[in-house]
């Protein structure tokens, strides 16, 4: 592997790949591995956090983990590759949203906990996939709809919100986890994770073309190999893990289905439909390959399957990862057949515990440095989407930054929602995500309407771009495709014959 990364750095060889191009093997792995190792704290914390709340035991938070690899590796083909009609075939890693944490865990607690608390979980799961799967191919009225929701004022401020929610994740793993932090964290591991970072960056600045395509993987390597040294990074649980781990469906029992929780975890999916068209458009900007309705509706059928199949393999709702579009954009490697590999990794993650173990043994403090990189990508990639939007415009300022406030509401006054409202609004409100994505939508319905799109740059009005989505969708080519309109392309876009506002 060694001789292969030389040999690649020295003959200078481009890590920029076009999205279709299927690369060498030993490139696909390597590049694979980084996706997997890159976005695993995403991957993992979901579970986690939602297995711990509802008091499950370590065996049965193990199996979670593992389901929820193993579904993510399923989903992440289905998506990357594309099968007939279902996945955008761009580099988009599937992975469970966080936008679902407070709404489940509020589920669960309400159906007493345990595992029984997983069964209503899962029967609002299955049901919310479904809905979001058969939304993906409704007519072209509805579908233009709810699609003209969505203009890139929306889109790049629910992608900005996403990595700003999430940059606390990747800061409380420096500082050692979210135990430490209300101590002031614990210093190695904070130590750990600066080295990580400045690992990073360092190749990020000085390596070849090879290196910095593979800097968070060799970042990961390197802080890991260093904590082993010093006594900070522990196997012992590899030996105690089994070899193999089978995920099977309906594991902890037939799912139930309850009026309410399918309710919470309808809002959640159309929630994390804006996150998907947004990833959609930015990974379409990044790899330079054109965006149009189709390619949308086929990402959100992957959404919905992924999410009804997350229920079944007792695992939870898939998103296309945010994380990801920050990877692709750092590392140039845009071959959607490096996300294919990504989801064997995952597949085989997910069925061996011992290899999970091993991934899982990485300290916290060398994964939040890395993390907390990635989330920055994300947010980066939010405001790259915002470039397009006309911030001079009053109104469209307004939106961004009133919907910035909001998002960071739930984590500035936490208690607010616990005293000040009953569990079941509580656990629809007391998201970041869910309050940045919810006032975006309706102060651009105040200050810009249906009828119009004040907010885009070099595209057409909302009215047109939804007009685009919904013939396509349906199957009419009458109306050109809108391709994803990247600065450097603007011009472009208007000779290609794309409708001009």
């Amino acid at each position: 592997m060694a001789r292969v990364a030389a040999r690649l750095s020295e003959s200078g060889e481009q890590s920029s790949h076009p999205v279709d191009e299927v690369l060498p093997l030993p490139k696909l792995a390597l590049y694979g591995f980084q996706h997997v190792l890159a976005f695993y704290a995403g991957a993992v914390i979901v579970p986690i956090i939602v297995g711990s709340a509802l008091k499950l035991s370590p065996e049965q938070l193990v199996y979670l983990i593992n389901a929820d690899l193993f579904t993510c590796g399923i989903a992440s083909i289905i998506q990357a590759w594309g099968v007939g009609r279902v996945g955008a075939r761009l580099p988009l890693i599937q992975g469970v949203t966080f936008t679902a944490v407070s709404p489940m865990i509020a589920i669960g607690l309400g159906a007493g906990g345990g595992t029984a608390a997983l069964l209503v979980i899962y029967g609002a799961v299955i049901t919310a996939g479904l809905a979001t799967f058969a939304f993906a191919w409704l007519p072209a009225k509805a579908f233009r709809a709810v699609m003209r929701l969505f203009p890139p004022v929306v889109t790049g401020t629910v992608i900005t919100v996403l990595g700003i929610v999430l940059i606390p994740v990747g800061l409380k793993d420096a500082a050692g986890g979210a135990p430490t932090v209300a101590d002031g964290g614990v210093p190695t591991q904070l130590a750990y994770a600066g080295g990580t970072m400045l690992f990073i960056l360092v190749l990020m600045k000085f390596g070849g073309p090879f290196l910095r395509s593979i800097g968070i993987l060799l970042g990961l390597v390197g802080g890991t190999a260093v904590a082993f040294l010093l006594g900070d990074a522990k196997f012992g649980d590899v030996g105690r893990s089994d070899w193999i781990g089978v995920t099977t469906p309906f594991h902890f029992g037939a799912p139930k289905f309850e009026w309410f929780p399918i309710l919470l975890m309808l809002i959640v999916m159309l929630i994390t439909m804006v996150e998907t068209t947004g990833d959609t458009y930015a990974v379409g900007d990044i790899v330079g390959k054109e965006v149009d309705s189709e390619t949308v509706a086929r990402a959100l059928r992957a959404d919905g399957a992924a999410t009804a199949l997350g229920g079944i393999l007792n695992s939870f709702p898939y998103v296309a990862f945010a994380e990801n579009v920050g990877l692709v954009r750092m590392t140039k490697v845009k071959s959607r057949f490096v996300v294919v590999a990504a989801g064997a990794f995952m597949i085989v993650l997910g069925l061996i515990p011992k290899a999970a173990a091993i991934v899982a043994s990485v300290p916290p403090g060398v994964l939040g440095g890395a993390a907390t990189v990635m989330f920055g990508m994300v947010a980066l990639a939010g405001i790259q989407t915002l470039a397009k939007v006309d911030l001079k415009e009053e109104k469209n300022a307004l939106i961004v930054g009133v919907s910035l406030a909001f998002a960071l509401f739930p984590a500035t006054v936490p208690a607010y929602f616990d005293k000040h409202m009953s569990a079941d609004l509580s656990s629809l409100l007391n998201s970041g995500v869910t309050l940045g994505a919810t006032a975006a939508i309706l102060l651009n319905l105040v200050f810009n309407g249906l009828a119009g799109d004040g907010a885009r740059t070099a595209a057409p009005a909302a009215e047109g771009l939804a007009e685009v989505l919904a013939e396509n969708l349906t199957g009419h080519a009458g109306v050109p495709a809108q391709p994803a309109a990247a600065p450097a392309s603007a011009e472009k876009a208007g000779e290609a014959g794309s409708p001009a506002s």
